[in-house]
């Protein structure tokens, strides 16, 4: 996105590098501290009132609050947050990582002010960077108990959940909802909306009388030349980051050079 690429340029040496890490981190520390009974839980919820009165910090303790569950549970909930959240990172860059979060953590803290009764928690953006890792890497497969699944079925049962609780939850819940997809549709919304352009013009073409035959190559990697017709189990994307409609093989759509506008590769 230009506008991130413009604040890059002038803000890009604040960005911190490996900030999915020290956010595990902070959460490792702070679970062993409440076990311990060093800090109270209660000391790093984020209530907006608390914050009024003066207690600031909670506007950052929040993120480092781990989920109340099991340890077990809690323990792979901060490895597929580092997991995902590092791969992000690497294909954004530290910078458009970081605004990333930051987007995430200001709308949880907004909504939370518009009202106050509420508890802004940190799976705001634990959820939006899942989301966002789905939409770049949906044949990505994580293993539940012994079965694997693709991300992209968790990703739209995740869609699908935050759908009905905005046509039935309570103005508190919707609000809830848009704070943790707000930056993900910030993130993709072109993207998404260019996609969706590509596949009404290809529908367009196919119902045309110069609709290509069945077998016809639609895709090809951009790197290594494989298509839809010699390898029509891949899932080909196109990349959001390069000028023009670049389709790559899923091996190439994170590793690749961005082609720039005059049609050269670059980084």
């Amino acid at each position: 996105m230009r506008w991130l690429d413009k604040l890059e340029r002038r803000f890009g040496s604040l960005a911190i590098p490996n900030l999915s890490l020290y956010l595990v981190i902070g959460q490792v520390g702070a679970y062993f501290a409440i076990q311990l009974g060093r800090i109270p839980a209660e000391w790093l919820i984020f209530s907006p009132q608390a914050v009024l009165a003066g207690q600031w910090w909670r506007l950052l303790t929040f993120l480092l609050l781990p989920p109340q569950t099991s340890f077990l549970f809690i323990a792979f909930a901060w490895y597929i947050f580092y997991l995902m959240g590092t791969a992000l990172e690497d294909y954004w860059g530290v910078f458009h990582y970081n605004c990333f979060l930051l987007v995430g953590y200001l709308l949880a803290i907004g909504v939370s002010f518009l009202d106050p009764l509420s508890i802004a928690t940190n799976a705001f953006l634990a959820s939006s960077v899942f989301l966002a890792f789905a939409y770049l890497n949906p044949t990505f497969e994580l293993y539940l108990i012994i079965i694997p699944v693709q991300v992209r079925w968790l990703a739209i049962f995740t869609w699908i959940f935050y759908g009905v609780e905005l046509a039935l939850g309570s103005w508190s819940t919707r609000l809830q909802v848009l704070a943790a997809v707000g930056n993900v549709l910030l993130f993709f919304g072109p993207d998404i909306w260019r996609r969706a352009g590509q596949r009404r013009r290809q529908s367009r073409r196919e119902a045309g009388p110069a609709a290509p035959p069945p077998g016809a190559v639609r895709h090809r990697c951009r790197v290594c030349g494989k298509t839809n017709q010699s390898n029509p189990e891949l899932d080909f994307r196109y990349c959001s980051k390069c000028a023009g409609e670049e389709c790559y093989c899923p091996e190439h759509i994170f590793n690749h050079e961005h082609i720039r506008g005059d049609g050269q590769a670059g980084s």
